[in-house]
């Protein structure tokens, strides 16, 4: 095995997340999450009325919970470098020739403007949870007992991972639809965009030059 391939095993091994399937992480402690990705609204260029009715849906949303949730908020800085390679692309291609000086003195434009400051691209996520323990339909003792099998709820036969699958689903469309009530829009994240998410998270250096690895090379070993 390579050295790179040592490390990286190394470093999922610190991680508390045990793998990502169908639009689910599964936590080493046998719980699994969703992750739904919410736009932002401008509170401050909204009327009175308009921010009373957004505080009076968030007191809502947040009465209406029976189960913990996550907010995070994550603030990276923004790269453009794509989107000038992009804009140098049109540059050659135009044919017009005002409207490629126009195009050239709008990317020196952009490079003038982020030179000034880092801008920072903010984005926004709720993770909601679903653990045995935290469900009041079912019984103490019953819950408990599934609680202290970590080892056994990693290793779910598919069944009884999708009945966990299907209470976790309520729980995240009962959240999506109490923050679209605020007016913001929500979308869950797939398989895919949470393995880039949390790729992103935990490498925010490496993931700008290197491509992210193949699904099955992200799952912690045995």
């Amino acid at each position: 095995m390579s050295k790179s391939k040592k490390v990286s095993v190394s470093t999922q091994q610190h991680l508390d997340i045990a793998e990502i399937r169908d639009d689910v992480v599964v936590m080493k402690d046998g719980t699994i999450r969703s992750v739904v990705m919410v736009s932002s609204i401008n509170f401050a260029l909204k009327s009175e009325d308009g921010q009373n009715a957004v505080i009076n849906a968030y007191v809502r949303f947040l009465n209406n919970l029976s189960f913990p949730l996550q907010i995070l908020i994550q603030s990276r800085e923004l790269d453009i470098d794509n989107y000038i390679n992009f804009l140098k692309e049109k540059e050659k291609q135009q044919t017009n020739r005002l409207l490629k000086v126009q195009t050239a003195d709008y990317i020196e434009y952009i490079k003038e403007l982020t030179s000034l400051g880092e801008i920072m691209n903010k984005r926004f996520f709720v993770v909601v949870p679903y653990s045995v323990l935290s469900d009041k339909k079912r019984g103490f003792f019953r819950s408990l007992g599934e609680a202290l099998r970590p080892a056994t709820i990693l290793k779910l036969k598919d069944k009884t991972f999708r009945k966990y699958q299907q209470r976790l689903t309520r729980r995240t469309e009962s959240v999506m639809s109490g923050l679209e009530a605020m007016g913001v829009a929500a979308t869950r994240l797939d398989t895919q965009s949470l393995i880039e998410l949390y790729y992103k998270t935990y490498n925010p250096e490496t993931s700008k030059n290197q491509e992210l690895a193949d699904m099955e090379d992200l799952r912690v070993e045995d």
